[in-house]
């Protein structure tokens, strides 16, 4: 039996695929590398260059590598894009979804884990928020993945699906073992940007918005490691072959962090002060963000190992490094 993980050469997805191949899973990764890379993806696993939305394929897998369980994380995450292309986000995070949904249940693969995001939540403030918060996405990208888990909830109603929508805050840091980090170009997550502008690949970085609801003005996010969330999508899986039933759960440290506080964080690990400056607010973005993770913890024993985040920010730096002397060898 595999496994088979969607957007498999992404920043998330190469660490779900480290994650499994550690634990002697067989891995078959489906990814068109439109922002993914080859190099990304454990050689232990078997690449295969598609969409998602092509059924044909994907059935095709199914039955060559006798998948058991998809771990989905294809799509766009960026919010201030989703706004303003709304149906781009909803035709690559939906429509597709749809129809990868639609095949797994036509070949019978019984467990689904799907990406999802606290974006589902909007404005829900910095009390931590558990999975009953009432649900109120501000943002195209939001509701294109709440559309994506009612799919599921009422898929695995119908048909013999189970899954788990693992809702995530702010992932950031990179393999503590340097494998692989987050690596595309022009990348908006904040502490990839801050870590950049620290090691002088951007001359300066901005800060979207200092008049918030917030301490010093800024969003406040709860920020997890990426080694933590591709173990939690582990945990989520062993969990769902026990026969266990379908969940929705949080996945964040139950802290937050101000933008601020986290460039703070980046000048004071890599010793280096580099230029901020202040912006205006950016569409969809809320002012706060905190998950309440208990119910991850205790349905699937997740104990989270790198929360920290100074540590966070160090494996960061460290995979921008690694990064620079990689690109200077090809270039």
């Amino acid at each position: 039996m595999a496994v088979l993980v969607t957007g498999g050469a992404g920043y998330i997805g190469s660490h779900m695929v480290w994650e499994l191949v550690d634990n002697g899973e067989e891995v078959v990764v489906l990814d068109r590398l439109s922002t993914g890379f080859e190099w990304a993806v454990a050689p232990e696993a078997t690449l295969v260059r598609g969409d998602i939305a092509d059924q044909d394929l994907v059935a095709n897998l199914v039955r060559e590598h006798k998948i058991d369980s998809v771990i989905h994380f294809a799509g766009s995450i960026i919010v201030p894009e989703s706004v303003s292309d709304p149906l781009g986000y909803y035709e690559n995070n939906t429509c597709k979804t749809r129809a990868l949904i639609e095949a797994v249940v036509r070949a019978g693969v019984p467990h689904f884990i799907f990406s999802s995001t606290a974006a589902v939540y909007g404005a829900a403030g910095s009390v931590p928020v558990s999975e009953d918060t009432v649900l109120n996405p501000e943002s195209p990208y939001g509701l294109s993945k709440l559309m994506s888990e009612w799919m599921l909830r009422d898929a695995s109603r119908a048909h013999a699906l189970t899954y788990s929508a693992l809702r995530y805050f702010n992932v950031a840091g990179a393999d503590p073992k340097g494998r692989t980090g987050q690596s595309t170009r022009g990348a908006t997550h904040l502490i990839k940007v801050a870590s950049e502008t620290a090691l002088g690949k951007r001359a300066s970085m901005n800060v979207f918005g200092t008049d918030y609801p917030t301490a010093d003005g800024t969003c406040i996010r709860d920020y997890i490691h990426v080694s933590d969330l591709a173990r939690a999508h582990y945990l989520a899986l062993k969990r769902l072959r026990t026969g266990a039933p379908s969940l929705v759960a949080n996945c964040g440290y139950g802290r937050g962090f101000s933008v601020l506080e986290v460039i703070e964080s980046v000048r004071r690990v890599s010793g280096v002060d580099f230029d901020v400056q202040l912006s205006d607010r950016r569409p969809g973005d809320p002012p706060a963000i905190v998950a309440n993770p208990a119910r991850a913890m205790k349905e699937f024993g997740w104990k989270p190992e790198r929360d920290d985040l100074d540590l966070i920010v160090g494996d960061a730096l460290a995979w921008e490094e690694a990064l620079k002397r990689k690109n200077s060898v090809s270039a």
